[in-house]
């Protein structure tokens, strides 16, 4: 045993026993929860996914029958999930944005609102405020026969906002397409254009050529006829609301829910950061004629995001998980799909598997995507 005395050795092979010990675990609970389900005649495996799902979705981010199979069940759950996820993220941290900021204003009046904001929704249970919304919606607005119409084709009651929509008759994957190239062509342009005012300091950011770049190729494939859209606007039946887009109540006191909740947390994040700026560079800013406002913007912001976004990642990743929380309202996301497939297959173990893995691989992205740009903004030493 005296290579063991080698501390390289000995640590490769203590992480591999380890390892080994923890896959053995693992096998031995799979093998002993299969000869269990077999004994009672429940089937296992993944090849439930194949099946005709057989029951519809209320909301569906992408397309989905009762004849599509389990597998696209489960992804409209993953899309719907992702949907709300990102939209109460991007909401969120605007919002939050202005209040943090809103905190450390020299108007009382307006710090007291945006402290007693932040308290009041960080300190009661986001669950109870998805109820509170959704229960809102339901018994303010009026039924959908006595829909309200605010504009022509627009129209709002319990069961949601119908509003004109773009249909896609052909084009869509080429518009697309387009779309991809003038970004990529775009931010090209810009990233030349800011590195030559870095070194020269001259010359202006490169935006009017960016636009530029971007529009051409959607201009391109619009002008070429492959684009085929109809404008389809809702009618009010009698029973309900037929054609158009339809924003549910149940989407938009998840969303409302998660972004409001995001927002409180954001605010004291971004305060703290605002904050761990040396006053000294507020007083730079002053000094070279920046009004408060552009101080804030160029200078400061950019230095608070170094203490920013550490912390904004496990929030962010928090309202990815919280959004389980839409089966009490009844939106369709990935916990609510899953649970009407548990039911409807009885394998339960691998439908759990699944979400499972779906939000660890997702939190994943995030928390990679997050890391990443906080290399970028970080102090480099040189």
């Amino acid at each position: 045993m005296l290579f063991l005395n080698d501390t390289r050795f000995r640590a490769v092979f203590y992480q591999f026993v380890a390892i080994s010990l923890v896959l053995l675990a693992g096998w031995a609970m799979y093998s002993t929860a299969s000869a269990n389900l077999e004994k009672q005649d429940i089937a296992t495996g993944f090849g439930f996914l194949s099946r005709q799902a057989g029951f519809e979705i209320s909301e569906t981010a992408i397309a989905f029958q009762s004849t599509d199979s389990v597998g696209r069940a489960i992804l409209v759950g993953v899309a719907n999930t992702v949907k709300v996820s990102f939209l109460a993220v991007l909401f969120g941290t605007v919002i939050g944005l202005f209040v943090g900021i809103g905190r450390l204003s020299t108007n009382p009046l307006l710090s007291r609102l945006m402290l007693a904001y932040v308290e009041v929704l960080r300190n009661v249970p986001l669950l109870l405020y998805l109820l509170l919304w959704y229960s809102l919606i339901i018994l303010v607005f009026p039924p959908v026969k006595q829909a309200i119409q605010f504009l022509p084709g627009f129209f709002l009651s319990n069961s949601g906002l119908a509003v004109p929509a773009l249909q896609w008759q052909s084009g869509f994957y080429a518009l697309l397409g387009a779309v991809a190239i003038g970004m990529a062509a775009a931010l090209g342009a810009h990233s030349i254009a800011r590195r030559r005012r870095i070194a020269s300091g001259r010359g202006g950011s490169g935006w009017a050529l960016a636009t530029t770049l971007f529009l051409l190729p959607v201009v391109a494939v619009w002008a070429s006829g492959q684009l085929s859209i109809n404008w389809e606007v809702p009618e009010l039946g009698r029973f309900r609301l037929t054609g158009g887009l339809h924003i549910r109540p149940e989407f938009v006191a998840l969303l409302v829910g998660l972004a409001l909740n995001l927002s409180a947390s954001v605010a004291e994040i971004v305060r703290g950061g605002i904050q761990a700026v040396n006053r000294g560079q507020w007083e730079a800013a002053m000094a070279l004629g920046l009004p408060r406002s552009l101080a804030l913007r160029l200078v400061v912001l950019p230095q608070a995001l170094r203490v920013i976004v550490p912390p904004l990642t496990n929030n962010y990743l928090s309202v990815f998980k919280n959004s389980s929380l839409a089966i009490a309202i009844g939106y369709p996301d990935l916990v609510m799909v899953s649970n009407t497939v548990m039911n409807q297959t009885g394998q339960a173990i691998e439908t759990i598997a699944i979400f499972m893995g779906v939000y660890l691989g997702l939190s994943v992205l995030i928390s990679v995507f997050m890391n990443w740009y906080n290399a970028r903004v970080a102090l480099k030493e040189r």
